[in-house]
């Protein structure tokens, strides 16, 4: 009877973990997520300013 209690033990602890992991995994993709936005938002900027670049003619 000792086996069940130590084999429930060692699988709940596995579930927390596994739990765990996966809210720390879920806070890492909106980490990125945000950060992807910001990126396209600079990349907009940097299109728009590389737009207003004016180079003279050399005819």
């Amino acid at each position: 009877m000792m086996w069940v209690w130590i084999f429930l033990g060692i699988a709940l602890a596995g579930l927390i973990t596994v739990g765990s992991y996966a809210v720390w995994l879920a806070h890492k993709a909106s980490d990125l997520f945000s950060e992807l936005q910001m990126l396209g938002k600079r990349a907009e900027e940097l299109a728009d300013l590389v737009s207003q670049v004016k180079i003279p003619s050399t005819e």
